[in-house]
């Protein structure tokens, strides 16, 4: 069966298994009939804010804004955390931000390769754009089909949306720990887990956290590119951040929270999903089967429970299969 077709197939059983989810958010910011993402910053700390996206799974409805990005006036220009999904979103955050700060945009930082962390880059070609190394390798590999599938989710909302890369990479900095921007000390943290690099920022003066995609928060996690021990080692080291416990913590996806929430949240999911399919490759339980098993609680009425399961059971079951059997032994669909 080729991908398409097992996503498919998965995405119908999954429908069928499940009770009807409650929309994340009844009324979407977004307009789709004006292509009008109706952004707004909301101030974390001085200085320091936040444009949340829906939580939710991409749709013609949200124009596939998903993602929390961020900015922070720094005294000497304003630094960007993430431009979001198309070129529109990122034109609109740059007329918020000069709506928001008098304050000229000087640069941009992707905490990971995924594509609502990039593609609205256009709107800023003329300032440095960066990323870890891994991360723009990562954005290389995949930006054609980030494209592709965008268009396919959102139509309209991506129209002009061309993957414009980083422009340098922030290796020197991550390893120092720390970029200054006028006032700013900007802590950068690399982990991995979630993406084979996810940055995470924390302002030093007001301590809050730009978690990136480590964190979901009331929220199904993504998984095309996830390794679940180094995720949830990464969790760990993140966890034992100082000043974490009272910090304003900004997950990628997810409604922003006060201390471990978020962490909480995906490490309990993440450790469900391990013990879950671990004893289900053991057993010989089939993708379809696995489907069906009830889902705690707690995670029930996360948003984009239905589409994210799906995707999580094909990203990663297979692995937990050919763990289970033999050496050398085929896996058979």
């Amino acid at each position: 069966m080729t991908p398409a077709r097992l996503m498919a197939a998965l995405a119908a059983a999954l429908l069928l298994a499940l009770p009807a989810q409650t929309p994340a958010q009844v009324a979407p910011r977004a307009h789709a009939a004006t292509l009008d993402y109706r952004l707004q910053a909301r101030a974390l700390a001085p200085g320091v804010y936040v444009v949340e996206g829906d939580n939710d799974d991409f749709t013609v409805a949200n124009g596939c804004n998903i993602i929390n990005t961020g900015f922070i006036a720094t005294g000497a220009g304003v630094v960007v955390i993430n431009t979001g999904p198309s070129r529109r979103y990122g034109e609109q955050l740059r007329a918020l931000i000069a709506r928001t700060t008098p304050e000229p945009v000087v640069q941009v930082l992707h905490l990971n390769l995924h594509p609502d962390y990039f593609l609205g880059n256009q709107a800023f070609a003329d300032v440095p754009r960066r990323a870890t190394a891994a991360t723009l390798a990562g954005m290389q590999r995949e930006a054609a089909s980030y494209e592709t599938n965008l268009y396919r989710l959102c139509g309209d909302w991506m129209k002009g949306t061309e993957s414009l890369l980083p422009s340098g990479d922030l290796d020197a900095a991550v390893a120092a720990g720390v970029l200054r921007v006028g006032t700013r000390e900007l802590r950068l943290v690399a982990l991995q887990g979630h993406t084979t690099s996810d940055l995470v920022l924390v302002d030093s003066a007001s301590g809050v956290v730009f978690a990136g995609g480590l964190v979901f928060h009331q929220r199904v996690p993504t998984t095309p590119h996830a390794e679940l021990p180094a995720w949830r080692e990464s969790l760990q080291r993140l966890r034992a951040l100082p000043g974490l416990a009272t910090a304003t913590v900004v997950p990628s996806h997810g409604p922003v929270h006060r201390g471990s929430a978020g962490l909480d949240d995906t490490e309990a999911y993440l450790a469900w999903l391990h013990g879950l399919f671990t004893q289900a490759a053991q057993e010989g339980v089939e993708m379809n089967e696995l489907l069906r098993l009830p889902m705690p609680p707690r995670f029930a009425g996360w948003a984009a429970r239905a589409p994210e399961y799906v995707r999580n059971v094909a990203h990663l079951y297979p692995r937990y299969e050919r763990a289970a059997l033999p050496a050398g032994t085929p896996l058979r669909r």
